[in-house]
């Protein structure tokens, strides 16, 4: 049986081919869906959770807590797979996988975690030797570092609440990188005012590395959310790592107590 066609620049699936990967696709499926019910007849986690985060999340919130997790069940060993390119969880066999922004699989149950907030900050040498932006349309005065995204290369629009209203600003960015830990890293030492999740922002603010600016214009930029499969419901570790995943959220974060406890900086911080 003939399964490929091959051309010296393509390679591609016959119509046999192609029957064949269907049938051995449900396969595969049908062996998981046995697999998850054997796995969901146990009572205790055990065993291993595939979870899959993007960079920030996955280095600033998930990574350190991971040991307290282990410490609550520890028969259970977690993968975690730290990336801004969303995997397919289907495809992939992930358990478990956090978004932050949009969602459209629906073949996935979600549950919202937290809001991703943010804000400006700024180093206080920055703004000792710049001044401080009082409105947002001050920052066309100031030197801003920004942030390109990997897998659109397009400038993060920064937003910020005026009343009822959301503005948006593209500003003249002096440094853009696409990391946003390197973004922090470049605020902190006094490159310019950015824009950065409170997550990232809040050992910068704890160490007085950074101050926030224009904080009475922040938002809730999106949500972070979980999701995972419909075939892992029943599943011990994804139901104890869910479970952990709303208590390491729940509000106020840590994170959040540290953005609400920092003041506003203004020209009179200065004085």
């Amino acid at each position: 049986m003939r399964l490929f066609t091959r051309t010296t620049r393509s390679l591609a699936l016959t119509s046999e081919g192609r029957e064949l990967h269907e049938h051995a696709v449900r396969l595969l499926r049908e062996a998981e869906a046995i697999e998850q019910a054997a796995v969901a007849s146990r009572a205790e986690p055990a065993g291993l959770i595939k979870v899959t985060a993007p960079l920030p999340v996955g280095i600033h919130i998930l990574a350190p807590a991971l040991p307290r997790f282990r410490a609550l069940y520890p028969r259970v060993s977690v993968d975690l797979r730290i990336g801004d390119q969303f995997a397919d969880l289907v495809e992939e066999g992930i358990d478990v996988a956090i978004r932050v922004g949009d969602l459209a699989d629906s073949r996935l149950i979600t549950r919202k975690l937290a809001p991703n907030r943010i804000s400006a900050f700024a180093s206080p040498a920055y703004l000792e030797r710049r001044g401080v932006p009082m409105r947002p349309e001050d920052l066309a005065q100031h030197d801003c570092v920004n942030f390109r995204y990997q897998s659109s290369g397009q400038m993060l629009r920064w937003h910020f609440k005026l009343g009822d209203n959301i503005i948006e600003i593209l500003p003249n960015s002096t440094l853009i990188l696409d990391n946003s830990d390197a973004v922090a890293a470049a605020v902190a030492a006094g490159g310019g005012i950015g824009i950065s999740p409170i997550y990232v922002a809040a050992p910068f603010l704890r160490r007085g590395e950074f101050v926030a600016v224009l904080k009475d214009y922040a938002i809730d930029r999106s949500e972070v959310t979980a999701l995972w499969p419909e075939s892992r419901r029943g599943n011990p570790n994804v139901k104890a790592f869910v479970r952990f995943l709303t208590e390491l959220f729940s509000s106020p974060t840590s994170w959040d107590e540290t953005f609400a406890e920092t003041r506003n900086f203004s020209s009179r911080s200065m004085g």
